[in-house]
């Protein structure tokens, strides 16, 4: 597992994908809260907060994660490198959580720049340090659980086929249906007495509870089990694949 995990490190490292993957973040989010005039800018709200960044990241990170995660099987399946991988002692599991681990470690270091927004807004504030610190803890734990499940949605939409655009889109289209597809499934008619039960099942309500700096059970155990979830369809997906193969 740790020699995928190398592999796709000094893959997107060793070509412009982490570089460009990390200034795109920064560059978005901090042209909303710095540069541009609005609602969202730092200055005119006139609110000492990163509401901001964790309004807008989740969207930002919605294009981001699938176009890391696109190459990351459907690549190894157009070139063929996916059986000499499958030729080694190791595990489809072992293939599955290398990729994810790297992805989610190229998202880790996305994040850890944003450090000097927080510390900026710490000091504008009209009584420096007069920001919520448990919110905004919380906000970057549930962004990153949020871009884990995009990291998983990715790996199994590019195990699904060897076209990186397909996989592309595809990994999109799971990643926005569970960030904000169950809200609106939520309101549609006949569904009235399982809205709440509904809106549940999809990343944002989990996303926001975490976001109000009460870490709850019950959402870690959402996020780990929605990645969870992914990874063995993938890792089921890869697995029949193989035995179709040998037939």
């Amino acid at each position: 597992m740790f020699a995928i995990f190398r592999k796709e490190i000094s893959g997107f490292f060793s070509s412009l994908t982490g570089y460009i993957v990390i200034i795109v973040f920064l560059m978005v989010n901090s042209l909303f809260m710095w540069v541009f005039p609005g609602e969202w800018n730092v200055f005119d709200s006139g609110y000492a907060g990163l509401d901001t960044l964790f309004f807008l990241s989740p969207w930002v990170f919605l294009f981001l994660v699938p176009a890391v995660t696109m190459r990351m099987i459907a690549e190894e399946k157009r070139l063929g490198t996916i059986e000499l991988i499958y030729s080694r002692p190791i595990t489809e599991r072992e293939i599955i959580y290398g990729k994810f681990l790297a992805s989610v470690s190229l998202v880790l270091l996305a994040l850890l720049p944003c450090l000097i927004y927080y510390f900026s807004v710490y000091l504008l504030g009209e009584s420096p340090g007069n920001i919520d610190k448990g919110g905004t803890l919380g906000a970057f734990i549930g962004l990153f659980f949020l871009a884990s499940v995009y990291a998983s949605a990715g790996i199994f939409a590019s195990s699904l086929t060897d076209n990186q655009v397909i996989a592309f889109v595809i990994a999109v289209f799971i990643s926005l249906i569970l960030f904000i597809g169950f809200d609106s499934f939520a309101y549609l008619p006949g569904l009235k007495n399982l809205d709440e039960f509904v809106i549940r099942l999809g990343i944002n309500e989990h996303y926001k509870s975490i976001s109000r700096g009460v870490i709850d059970i019950r959402d870690v155990v959402y996020f780990v089990g929605v990645v969870a979830f992914l990874n063995e369809v993938t890792r089921f997906h890869l697995v029949s694949r193989k035995w179709k193969n040998k037939k």
